[in-house]
């Protein structure tokens, strides 16, 4: 009992710190702009795809974005990276598990996946899709404020809880999209070490 009031006492307090910060504005943080995300990592060659429309990025509430197409030996990589200076005001990240099925795919399956780098591994989301006979394999996950989530949920509350004690609601969310051609395992491989290649690049775009 004692234990669960701790427990309720610590939450009440960090949820008031963050509502007493919620009129306060983000600090400024000092950022590169995903425009200078390198074209070239290490053999994906990278290409901007059509900008998107302005409906379409107010009602996404994104302040920088980047959308790219990355190709090895033939083989595509769409890249969304989306950054958000404050999520005070609603403009908040959405989920590509809420996105994408609004544009008509279907889940097949989910689950978490292992990203390993040179000096750690990192876990993200992985999301099978499908509409017709076209298959998509999915990586993704929310970066900032000195970490890396791959869900929902988690980056939520990490989110409060960040506004609470350092009064910052920066993040941004990273999507990687592949198409499963052969097989899922293929596609897999692909999006995950495109995935190990994006990552330390990301930090100085997504603080």
């Amino acid at each position: 009992m004692l234990a669960r009031a701790l427990t309720i006492v610590a939450v009440i307090g960090v949820t008031g710190a963050a509502v007493n910060r919620a009129a306060v504005p983000d600090p400024g943080v000092t950022r590169a702009a995903l425009s200078e995300l390198p074209f070239q990592i290490d053999d994906w060659n990278g290409q901007d795809s059509a900008p998107w429309p302005d409906d379409v990025i107010a009602k996404l509430g994104v302040d920088d974005y980047v959308n790219r197409h990355y190709v090895k030996d033939g083989r595509p990589i769409a890249v969304y990276v989306g950054y958000y200076g404050s999520q005070r005001s609603g403009d908040t990240i959405h989920s590509p598990q809420n996105c994408l099925p609004g544009a008509g795919w279907l889940a097949v399956d989910s689950g978490p996946q292992t990203i390993r780098l040179d000096d750690r591994s990192v876990s993200v989301a992985r999301y099978e899709i499908a509409k017709g006979i076209d298959r998509q394999m999915v990586l993704y996950w929310y970066q900032g404020r000195g970490r890396i989530v791959s869900g929902e949920y988690a980056n939520k509350a990490w989110l409060m809880l960040d506004a609470a004690r350092y009064g910052r609601s920066n993040g941004g969310l990273v999507r990687l999209i592949t198409p499963i051609v052969t097989t899922r395992e293929a596609a897999l491989a692909d999006v995950s070490s495109f995935a190990a290649a994006l990552l330390p690049r990301l930090s100085r775009h997504l603080p």
